[in-house]
C-alpha cells in the first residue's frame, strides 16, 4: 500500500515537473524571440533644413476710422427748401447740402442793409457841415455810433442767415439723406453723413511688451477680409501714451493712403507691424515640430547601414530646438538645428529614438509663409 502510494506522488511529481519545465522553456524561447524581434519602418515625410529670410512682425486686429467725420444737422429749425447732393456723392469743403427756408430772415437783411445806406447818408452829411461848425461834434460822433450799429445788425443778421443753409465743412462722401423736400427740421436734426476718406486711419491696440519696437514712421501692412490678399500700407502717426489698467495694451494710430476709397470707416482688419532688421532663420513647415512638457522636438532621419538588398536603411533620432516667430505655414527655429540636416515633417507620432523609418516625399504637409486662414464660405 505503501509502496504505491509512492509510486503516484513519483509520477505526480514527474508530470508537474514536466509541465514547469516546459512552461519555463516557452517562455524563454517567447523571450529571445521578442529580444530578436526589430520594430517595422515607419513611413515619413522630410524636408532639407534650410535658411531664409524672415522679417519679424507684431500682429494684432484694428478698425478703420475717417480723419474727419461728421453728422451734418440744421442749427436753426426751418423747412427743407432745396436739397444738394445724392446719396453716397462725393463733395468738396463748402458745397450746399441742405437749404432751409430763410425768407423772412432775408427780408430782415434787406430792411437793415437799407437802415445801413440811411445811417451812411447823415454821418456824411454831418460830416460836411461840422467843417462850418454848424453842428455840434457830439452830433456827428452819434451819427457814427448810429452807422456801425447798423452795420452790425447786417453781420449778424447775414450770420444768421448763413445758419439756414447746410455745408459741407470738409471733402468727403456723404451717405445716405435723412431729409426730404418740404420737411419740417428742427434744430440739431441731422440731415446726413460725411466722412472724409483719403488718408484713413487705422486704429489697434498693441502689448505694453512691444512699446521699446514700435516707434512713429513704422510702416504698417492690413488685409482685410473683403479683399482677400491685397494688402494696404501705411504709417505709425501716433502712439498712445497711455496703457490700458485692464488689459495692459496701448492703442496706436496709423494713417493710410485710400485713394479708391476701398476702406470705409468701421471696418476691421489684420494689421502687421514690420520691427527690426530682416533675418535669416531656418524655417520649418510648423507641423515638424512637436511641443512636449520637456520642450519642443524635431526629429532628424540619417542614413544607416546598407540593407540587405544593398539600399540605404534610415533612421531618426530627437532633437531639442528653440523656437521663434511664425509665419502662415511655417515657424521659425532659432536654435538646435543645422542647415542642411533631413527633418521628419510628417508622421512623427509613431517615432521615439532610433525608429527605421521610409521615406516618401509624395504628399508633403503645407509650408507657405503667405497663407491665409480658410474661408468657411
Amino acid at each position: 500500500m505503501i509502496k504505491r502510494m509512492v509510486i503516484m506522488l513519483i509520477v505526480i511529481g514527474l508530470i508537474l515537473g514536466g509541465i514547469f519545465g516546459f512552461q519555463a522553456f516557452k517562455n524563454r524561447m517567447i523571450a529571445a524571440y521578442l529580444a530578436n524581434l526589430k520594430a517595422p519602418p515607419q513611413t515619413v515625410s522630410t524636408i532639407t533644413a534650410a535658411m531664409s529670410p524672415w522679417q519679424t512682425t507684431l500682429q494684432s486686429v484694428g478698425g478703420f476710422n475717417a480723419v474727419e467725420g461728421a453728422s451734418l444737422s440744421a442749427q436753426v429749425q426751418g423747412i427743407v427748401q432745396k436739397i444738394g447732393f445724392q446719396d453716397g456723392q462725393d463733395v468738396k469743403k463748402g458745397d450746399l447740402i441742405v437749404q432751409l427756408l430763410a425768407d423772412q430772415q432775408i427780408a430782415t437783411l434787406q430792411q437793415y442793409q437799407a437802415t445801413v445806406v440811411n445811417a451812411q447818408i447823415t454821418y456824411d452829411r454831418d460830416s460836411k457841415l461840422i467843417k462850418t461848425n454848424t453842428i455840434p461834434q457830439s452830433q456827428v460822433d452819434g451819427d457814427l455810433a448810429t452807422l456801425k450799429a447798423a452795420q452790425a445788425q447786417v453781420v449778424a443778421q447775414q450770420a444768421l442767415i448763413d445758419q439756414y443753409s447746410i455745408r459741407a465743412p470738409f471733402d468727403g462722401r456723404l451717405g445716405i439723406k435723412l431729409v426730404s423736400l418740404g420737411q419740417y427740421l428742427a434744430a440739431g436734426t441731422a440731415v446726413v453723413t460725411l466722412q472724409s476718406l483719403d488718408p484713413i486711419q487705422l486704429d489697434f491696440s498693441m502689448p505694453q511688451q512691444a512699446l521699446s519696437q514700435i516707434k512713429v514712421g513704422q510702416t504698417v501692412a492690413a488685409t482685410l477680409d473683403a479683399y482677400g490678399n491685397q494688402a494696404f500700407d501705411g504709417k505709425i502717426t501716433a502712439i498712445s501714451p497711455l496703457v490700458d489698467s485692464q488689459s495692459r495694451n496701448l492703442t496706436i494710430r496709423a494713417s493710410l493712403a485710400n485713394p479708391d476709397h476701398k476702406l470705409l470707416p468701421g471696418m476691421f482688419g489684420n494689421v502687421s507691424v514690420v520691427v527690426g532688421e530682416p533675418q535669416s532663420y531656418i524655417t520649418l513647415p510648423q507641423t515638424a515640430v512637436t511641443i512636449n512638457p520637456y520642450g519642443n522636438v524635431v526629429y532628424i532621419v540619417t542614413e544607416k547601414d546598407k540593407g540587405p538588398d544593398g539600399k540605404p536603411q534610415f533612421a531618426a533620432s530627437q532633437k531639442f530646438v528653440t523656437t521663434g516667430q511664425a509665419r502662415g505655414d511655417q515657424i521659425a527655429v532659432t536654435k538646435g538645428l543645422n542647415a542642411g540636416e533631413v527633418v521628419v515633417t510628417s508622421g512623427q507620432l509613431k517615432l521615439s529614438n532610433g525608429s527605421p523609418v521610409i521615406v516618401n516625399n509624395t504628399v508633403q504637409p503645407a509650408n507657405d509663409p503667405n497663407a491665409e486662414p480658410p474661408n468657411p464660405n
